[in-house]
This record gives C-alpha cells, sequence and structure tokens, in this order.
C-alpha cells in the first residue's frame, strides 16, 4: 500500500533494546517456543501441511495480556513472531479457509449473512476459540465436525479502542468448523458506503473494503493477524444492477445479476480480503490486466494504466513468475484513503493518479510489485512492514527503469530520498526504526516513510555493495524460499546470514545490516540517490529567488512532474505575495490539473496565506480522500493560523471522507 504519509535519547535506547532482543530471537530461531506448538508443527509437517504455517514464536496472547503490554514496552523489545495487535490465540487454533455469504444492504448501510471457518487444531486441549472483531453484531454461532454443526455458546469480551473486541467461542470436543451470523455496524472501520452523488456517474451507491491493517475484523470475525494465511470463497448479493468485485478469482465476463461468487485458492492473510460493490465495467489492457471502474472514467483509466501489462511481464522476468492469475485494477471513488491497495489479482487504486500523461502511474507499478513482496511474503506483524513495503518501494524504482528508463528511475530515487530525510526529520528516533516497537499503539502508526523509503534504501545500499546481478537473484531466490508465507524481521535477518553473508563476507557487514533495521536514523555512508534532471534546476530557482530572472523565462518545455514536484517543493520556507502570484499566474498552479503538483503549491500557499488559492483548496479538500495528501494539508493549516478554516473545511468534507480519513485528520485537527 502506498502511505498516507503523516530525536530522543530514550528512543536510542529502545532502539539498543531491540537490537539486543533481536539478536537473541535470530540466535534461537526455529527453536519452539514451546511443547504443544513444537508438536503440533511436526503433525503438520507429517500430513503434508507447510511447516510455515506455524508460527515459530507461539506464545500465547489472551485479552488480559493485552492490558499488560503498555508497561511491558517499557521493559524489552516485542517478542518475534509475536502480534500485538490480535486476540486471537493462534497457539491453539488456526483458520485455514473462511466460506463468506453477505448481503449488502444499502439502505441501512451493513453487511450481513455468515461466515464459515475451518480451523487445524494445534493442541490436545479443548480451549475456547477467540476470533478478532470491532463493532460487529453477532447473533449465533454453531460449531462442529465437517457440516455437523451445533449452537454453542459465545461471548464478547472488553473491547479495546485500537483492537476491537474479542470473541470467544466455546467448542466442542474435536470441533474443526465454526459458522458465525454477525452483521456490520453502519460506520465499520474497514466498510465505507457512499451515497450516488460520491461517485463518478451519480446515479447508484458504492461500497469499498479497506482492511489493513486491522480492519478485516470490522467486516468478517476471524483471526485478524498477518501471519494467519487464509483461502476463502464467498457469495456476495448485492441490487441487481451493481457489479461486486473482490481480491479473488473476478470474471471479466461476468453479467450483472446481484449474486456473485468468488475463490482465491491461494493463502493469504486477512488484510488482503477485500470487497468493492458498484456501477462498475471491466476493459482489458493485456492478456492477463485489465480495469474494473464506473464508466465515466474506464477509458481515461484504461489509457492512463496501459503499460501494466509491459511492467507485469518485465517483473516477472527479473523476480520470477506471477502466481496470482489475473492482475486487474479497480479505480474507486476519490473517497479512497490510500494511492492503492495491493488486494491480490486486483489492487484498489485512487482515481487522483489519472493524470492523463501517465506522469503518475509508479503507483501501479508498487501496488503490483505486491505480488511478490507482501502478497507472496508478507510482515508476520506491523512491526515488520518493512519487509512488504521496503522491498515493494525498491521493486517499484526497478520496474519504472525496466518500462521508462534510467532517467524515471533516477528522479522517482531521488524524490524518495528527499521524502524519507523530510519524515526523519520529524520523527521520534523510536519511529525511525524499521523494525518499529508498535505495543500499545494503533498500528496504523506504523504507514510513513521509514518502512517504505529507508527499507528500499537498504535494499539499495545491498545492491550497491554485491552489485546488481547478484542482488537481483537474491531476490527472486528469496521470493521462492518464503513463498505464500509470513515472515518475521529475524527470518529475513536469517536468511542473510545463510546467503549474502556467507556469499560475500567481504563486503557485507552483519552490525551494518542490524544498524540499518534496529537503530534511528540512516547509517554514515548510506548511499544518497541523485538526479540529474533535478540538479540543474537549482541554479534556476535560485535565480528566480534572486529576482535575476522572471518566471516566465523560465523554460519549462518537457518537464516532468517529477520536475515541477522537485522545483516547488525546494521553495524557501516563505515567499512574498508578487512572488506567489508571479509564479501562480507564469503556471497557472492553482488549478493545475495533476493532483501532486496542485498539492505542492497548496502547500506553499497555506503556510504563506496566499488567498487567491484558499477555492482550490477548499475544493481539493472536500473532494478527495487521500490521507498523503490531507494529513499535511491540514497540518499546514493548523501551523499557519488557519485553524478555523480547517474545521470548517474538516467538518464540510467529513460525510465524504472514509472512517480512517476522518480517525487520522480528527486528532490533527481537534487533537487526541
Amino acid at each position: 500500500m502506498l502511505p498516507q504519509l503523516f530525536h530522543t535519547s530514550l528512543g536510542r535506547l529502545i532502539g539498543v533494546g531491540l537490537l539486543t532482543a533481536s539478536l537473541a530471537t535470530v540466535t534461537a530461531c526455529g527453536k519452539p517456543a514451546d511443547t504443544d506448538a513444537s508438536k503440533a508443527k511436526q503433525e503438520a509437517t507429517a500430513s503434508g501441511d507447510s511447516a510455515s504455517d506455524i508460527p515459530e514464536s507461539a506464545t500465547k496472547y489472551t485479552p488480559e495480556d493485552l492490558e499488560k503490554s503498555a508497561p511491558m514496552a517499557q521493559q524489552a523489545g516485542p517478542e518475534s513472531g509475536v502480534d500485538y495487535h490480535s486476540f486471537a490465540n493462534t497457539n491453539d487454533y488456526l483458520i485455514k479457509h473462511v466460506d463468506l455469504d453477505l448481503t449488502a444492504d444499502f439502505d441501512n448501510k451493513v453487511l450481513k449473512g455468515e461466515a464459515i471457518l475451518d480451523i487445524q487444531r494445534l493442541t490436545q486441549k479443548n480451549p475456547a476459540l477467540i476470533l478478532d472483531t470491532r463493532d460487529l453484531d453477532i447473533t449465533n454461532v454453531r460449531a462442529g465436525v465437517g457440516n455437523s454443526l451445533q449452537d454453542v455458546k459465545f461471548s464478547l469480551g472488553k473491547t479495546d479502542p485500537n483492537l476491537g473486541t474479542p470473541l470467544k467461542i466455546n467448542l466442542p470436543k474435536g470441533a474443526n468448523r465454526v459458522a458465525i451470523q454477525y452483521q456490520t455496524s453502519p460506520g465499520a472501520s474497514g466498510v465505507q458506503w457512499l451515497e450516488p452523488q460520491q461517485t463518478a456517474g451519480k446515479k447508484h451507491p458504492f461500497l469499498f473494503t479497506q482492511a489493513q491493517a486491522i480492519h478485516a475484523r470490522s467486516f468478517i470475525p476471524l483471526q485478524d493477524s498477518p501471519k494467519v494465511r487464509v483461502t476463502y470463497k464467498a457469495t456476495i448479493r448485492t441490487p441487481e444492477e451493481l457489479l461486486a468485485v473482490m481480491s479473488a478469482n473476478n470474471d471479466p465476463e461476468t453479467e450483472k445479476d446481484g449474486v456473485y461468487e468468488f475463490e482465491m485458492p491461494q493463502p493469504i492473510p486477512s488484510y488482503l480480503i477485500a470487497l468493492a460493490i458498484g456501477n462498475l465495467e471491466f476493459k482489458p489492457m493485456g492478456e492477463r490486466t485489465g480495469v474494473y471502474a464506473e464508466p465515466e472514467l474506464l477509458d481515461a483509466a484504461a489509457a492512463e494504466f496501459e503499460d501494466t501489462e509491459d511492467m507485469l511481464e518485465v517483473t516477472e522476468k527479473n523476480y520470477g513468475p506471477y502466481r496470482w492469475d489475473r492482475y486487474d485494477l479497480l479505480i474507486l471513488p476519490p473517497s479512497f484513503p490510500f494511492g492503492g491497495m495491493e488486494n491480490p489479482r486486483l489492487s484498489f487504486i485512487t482515481p487522483t493518479v489519472i493524470a492523463g500523461d501517465k506522469s503518475l502511474v509508479a503507483l501501479i507499478a508498487h501496488e503490483l510489485a505486491h505480488s511478490w513482496s507482501g502478497n507472496l511474503i508478507t510482515n508476520a506483524s506491523w512491526r515488520d512492514l518493512w519487509l512488504n513495503e521496503g522491498f515493494t518501494t525498491y521493486l517499484t524504482n526497478r520496474i519504472m527503469q525496466f518500462v521508462y528508463g534510467d532517467e524515471r528511475y533516477q528522479m522517482e530515487m531521488a524524490l524518495g530520498y528527499d521524502d524519507l530525510k523530510a519524515d526523519l526529520d520529524d520523527r521520534e528516533d523510536k519511529d525511525e526504526i524499521m523494525a518499529i516497537d508498535l505495543r500499545g499503539r494503533d498500528p496504523d502508526e506504523v504507514f510513513s516513510n521509514i518502512p517504505y523509503e529507508k527499507g528500499s534504501l537498504f535494499l539499495y545500499e545491498l545492491e550497491q555493495k554485491i552489485g546488481r546481478e547478484n542482488f537481483d537473484q537474491f531476490l527472486m531466490d528469496y521470493f521462492n524460499h518464503f513463498a505464500f508465507q509470513s515472515i518475521t524481521t529475524e527470518d529475513f535477518v536469517k536468511y542473510l546470514d545463510q546467503t549474502l553473508l556467507k556469499q560475500y563476507p567481504d563486503k557485507l557487514d552483519r552490525a551494518r545490516i542490524q544498524q540499518w533495521i534496529f537503530e534511528p536514523g540512516i547509517p554514515e555512508g548510506a548511499p544518497q540517490p541523485s538526479s540529474d534532471a533535478f540538479t540543474k534546476l537549482d541554479p534556476i530557482r535560485q535565480q528566480w529567488l534572486n529576482g535575476e530572472i522572471k518566471a516566465s523565462d523560465i523554460d519549462t518545455e518537457g518537464w516532468t512532474f517529477h520536475q515541477w514536484k522537485y522545483f516547488l517543493d525546494s521553495m524557501p520556507e516563505k515567499l512574498s505575495e508578487d512572488q506567489l502570484a508571479e509564479l501562480d499566474s507564469t503556471f497557472d498552479l492553482t488549478q493545475s490539473k495533476n493532483n501532486e503538483i496542485a498539492f505542492s503549491w497548496l502547500m506553499i500557499a497555506v503556510r504563506n496565506q496566499y488567498k487567491p488559492a484558499e477555492p482550490r483548496l477548499e475544493d481539493f479538500l472536500v473532494t478527495i480522500g487521500r490521507n498523503k495528501f490531507l494529513r499535511p494539508l491540514y497540518r499546514n493549516m493548523m501551523v499557519h493560523g488557519q485553524s478555523d478554516s480547517a474545521k470548517r473545511i474538516f467538518e464540510k468534507a467529513k460525510p465524504g471522507y472514509h472512517p480512517l480519513t476522518v480517525k487520522v485528520n480528527s486528532k490533527i485537527i481537534y487533537g487526541d
């Protein structure tokens, strides 16, 4: 997923603690945490199931443990493989398959129906099954063996503001299946219901889900942890005039009839279960690629993203086969809170990247790259997010180079590095660590440039030290070795020990790898990506700032979006009213149709209180729900004396925002 982009001695102490704990865990890697988990792992291996399905660290994590997590965070680093953001007792049971039968009730804004869970027992005992939920109305639970199910007792525990509510189910002895009847709440954190006027066509309602990080539990009761991988089937019932699509085997030839069936045969973590319903049509872009969108956006989207098939083919050539059958895109309404979401087989995409010139298609490369890094190999907990996003950001840059050439690659790398430096200036040391300690915190807080750009820069350094060809081979081997598994940071470090550190002892240093992963900041001597296409703009900008040339003297013919962004983002904090007016009148920046350029300009306008841009600012904030844009703009308004306007616009826009967008920006405007 592309992020929503949001220096203390204590942070450095936490970093040291993480390093110590991680070294100890790596030393013990592969050693079972307890007898039951070890025995279950042996039984799973003997039965033909992957041993990786059993978590290496299978310490039981109960709701009572959650209440103790905050003080624990002050004492020692997090335990590798433990998901501190799930109530589920995954050392006792693992969900292996989910069958959904859900009806979308647009009038009441709820999904209602049944989830049937096939479970694998990991213990000879018969403890209660504990699942994750958030604001679900559970009406009945049945359990038993196979299709012989009976009503069983269940209870909901204490609600945690970040984690939701544990669902405790008493199972009959030997039970391997549970059926739960339920419905979601209208305000479910992972579901957005849009009125017709909020869509492109203005005639039909729209629904979409967003499960990452821990929002699947708001529309399915399950083990909502990335270390648990499931297959699923679903029957989705909708109004007849609407089409349902999922992160599953969508058939481009499907006709609208109100009942749609899906299957995802590959095991995926719960945050990749996704559903959308709307007035959607399909247009192919290649043999295995196509786009779903409202009719009003379909042709523009297909033209903008027509290179997707080329991206897919070149990634396969360099990093191994694409293992998900089709790769399609779904263009969502503008309230989608992120740039994109890597739901397997069907990436969810914001319409804000349809610029008309393919200037923002790096987002498509990013979501496609997740088909290898993130979906194929998944972070086992949200502490390990950098394993998803750092690898994906690195692959994104490489894909852009393969398809669009070296100059585009260098610009993408340089902009990413600038974003990372800006983020490091704005964060505490404890939040600059790639293997971040998130205990007692909302896991949505992990999304920043640290797992993305710092993770990517770390991999870029490895590439520079051992050579690109060697590193590409390492990546292909890595994807094959851990395919369809969820792994921890320590699993990755152990794999490095067995591969690159053994193969290149004269070029790679274990201590430096630990520094990259477990300490804040960027290690001294790290690569500093740059682009000649940017550096040549610096003297031009300075000449204009000095009054030596007029804005109209600047030759912008052939400038890419990346150059415009660099030119604007490197402007000084303060510009005069005359300078602002000159830039705007010359380049029509306030009315730019490229949302990235408009965002960079509006950031300048806000901090300089440039009134001619205020109507566009309000329209931008009301019509776009992407947090990458909204959070910095609202924060800028609050800092620069425009809090009243920020509150007024936010309240006006809030009915059309996604619940995650409301949560994130409410904190900025109203505080915790």
